[in-house]
């Protein structure tokens, strides 16, 4: 039981890490509880680091159904905890080392953390492969 909470851990701080985005994008864009009516609205109609911060969140949430199934199917398939942890932490790093990158407007750089932050959960993906 121990070992699972790790993952669970895992799938939640990358549930979560979008929101982290939403919110800087909000408070960067001047949000108002009157916004509050359109959210979605008011985050497309926003500029610089507020866009950029929502461009982060939309990417995050695309980004997590790969980083959830081969989350899962690692451990579905027993592969080793130490793995799974490693590949689940380096992506959440480098999930956080691209919206940094990509607030700052450093694009090639946030160009390679998102390819790192990819290549984790494909990475679990094609060492399952070689499991079964």
């Amino acid at each position: 039981m121990q070992s699972i909470s790790g993952i669970i851990y895992l799938i939640l701080a990358a549930c979560l890490l979008p929101y982290v985005f939403t919110m800087i994008a909000k408070k960067a864009g001047g949000f108002k509880a009157k916004d509050n009516q359109n959210p979605r609205d008011f985050l497309e109609q926003s500029t610089g680091v507020a866009k950029r911060a929502h461009a982060v969140q939309q990417n995050s949430f695309e980004s997590l159904p790969l980083f959830i199934a081969a989350v899962l199917m690692a451990e579905y398939l027993v592969m080793p905890q130490s793995l799974i942890m490693t590949f689940g932490i380096g992506y959440l790093i480098f999930r956080v080392l691209y919206g940094i990158c990509y607030l700052a407007n450093w694009a090639t750089l946030r160009s390679i953390m998102w390819l790192l932050s990819m290549l984790c959960p494909i990475a679990l993906l094609l060492l399952i492969i070689k499991l079964i």
